[in-house]
C-alpha cells in the first residue's frame, strides 16, 4: 500500500481510481461498510482504491478546543484501511487553506486532478468544501459532468448508525465491549511504555505505563484485555499477553496527577517493556476507579481484579 501526504506525492500513471473520503477515525464497521463497497466497485472495473482521509482532524484546525481525542493516530488508521481492502491512502494535510476550498475545488484538485475519480463512494451523510456546502447530490451532478459516479452508503449497524462519535461515548462510559461491537475489533491503546514511580512493581504488581495525552482512552477504572509489542524484532513480537489494565491517575495515592494506561502482565513479573511500543486491547470492563484507604485494602482488591482478568480472559479451567 502506498501513501501520499500531499498531491504532488500522487503518481503521474495512477490512472482511474475508486475514491473514498473520510476522517475514517478508529475504521469501524461503518467506514468498513463504505470501504467494503469502493472495493467491490473498484473489482468489477479493475481499479484500485484510493482512501482520502484528514491529518490533522478538520475539528483540530478550525475548532481546536472542540477537536475529538482520536481514536487512531494517522499511521494505525493507514493499516486498518489497508486491513480493509484499500490500495493506497492520500493523507491530505488539512489547514485553513484547504478548509476554504469550495466544493467544485475540492472535487477538481482532489478527486479528478489529483486521484482521477472513475468513481466516488462515501457516507451518506458526507459533507465537504468551504462550511461544509458539498454533499453527494453534489458529487453526483459534478461528477456527470467530469466524468465519474458517486453514491453515499448509509453507517447503519442494525439498529445503530455506527460513527466515531458512538465509539468515543461508549469508552467515555467504560463500556469498551459496546466500542469493540462498533469498531468489530477490541479498543485498543498504543504508545512507547514509559517509566512510573513504579510503585505497581514495590507492591507486587509490576505495569507497563503507556500515557493517553491526546488519544482517547476508556473511563477511569478497571479492565481485562491483552497486551501485545508492536517491533517484529523483539523477543515478545506475536504475542498476545493477558493483562490487568489500570486506566487514570491512582487516586490512592498522593500526587499522582498524569492519566495514563497501566497494564499488569499476569504470571509474570520478569518483564522489562520499558521503551517498547505496545498495544493495550481492551476486552472487558471490570470495575471504576476507587480511592483506597492505605495499601492493604488496594492490594485486596487488585487479587480480586487480577482473578476477575482471568475469567474474563477466559483462563480459568
Amino acid at each position: 500500500m502506498r501513501i501520499w501526504r500531499s498531491l504532488d506525492d500522487v503518481p503521474a500513471d495512477l490512472g482511474a481510481t475508486v475514491v473514498t473520503i473520510g476522517n475514517f477515525d478508529g475504521v469501524h464497521l461503518g467506514h468498513r461498510a463504505v470501504l467494503r463497497r469502493a472495493r467491490e466497485r473498484a473489482d468489477r472495473d479493475g481499479l484500485r482504491v484510493v482512501a482520502a482521509t484528514f491529518d490533522p482532524h478538520p475539528m483540530a484546525v478550525l475548532r481546536p478546543d472542540h477537536a475529538p481525542l482520536t481514536l487512531t493516530d494517522v499511521e494505525r488508521r493507514c493499516l486498518l484501511l489497508g486491513e480493509a481492502g484499500v490500495d493506497d491512502v492520500f493523507v491530505i494535510p488539512f489547514s485553513r487553506e484547504i478548509a476554504a476550498w469550495t466544493p467544485q475545488e475540492f472535487i477538481d484538485r482532489v478527486l479528478v486532478d489529483g486521484l482521477h475519480a472513475a468513481a466516488v463512494v462515501v457516507g451518506a451523510n458526507f459533507r465537504f468544501g468551504a462550511r461544509a456546502g458539498g454533499d453527494v447530490a453534489l458529487l453526483r451532478e459534478v461528477g456527470r459532468e467530469r466524468g465519474f459516479t458517486a453514491e453515499g452508503i448509509e453507517l447503519d449497524g442494525g439498529p445503530q448508525v455506527w460513527s466515531s462519535t458512538y465509539v468515543r461515548t461508549c469508552l467515555a462510559a467504560g463500556d469498551v465491549e459496546g466500542a469493540a461491537e462498533a469498531l468489530g475489533r477490541a479498543f485498543t491503546v498504543i504508545g512507547q511504555v514509559v517509566r512510573g514511580d513504579q510503585r505497581g512493581r514495590e507492591l507486587g504488581y509490576p505495569t507497563a505505563n503507556v500515557p493517553t495525552q491526546g488519544i482517547a482512552a476508556p473511563a477511569d477504572g478497571v479492565y481485562a484485555g491483552w497486551l501485545r509489542v508492536l517491533d517484529t524484532t523483539d523477543p515478545l513480537a506475536g504475542q498476545s499477553l493477558p493483562v490487568a489494565i489500570s486506566v487514570g491517575t491512582n487516586p490512592t495515592f498522593e500526587g499522582d496527577r498524569e492519566r495514563r494506561v497501566e497494564s499488569f502482565v499476569l504470571d509474570r513479573s520478569d518483564l522489562d517493556l520499558y521503551d517498547r511500543t505496545v498495544e493495550v486491547a481492551f476486552v472487558a470492563h471490570i470495575r471504576g476507579m476507587v480511592r483506597f484507604d492505605g495499601v492493604e485494602p488496594l492490594l485486596e482488591r487488585m487479587a480480586l481484579d487480577v482473578e476477575r482478568t482471568r475469567e474474563l480472559l477466559g483462563l480459568v479451567p
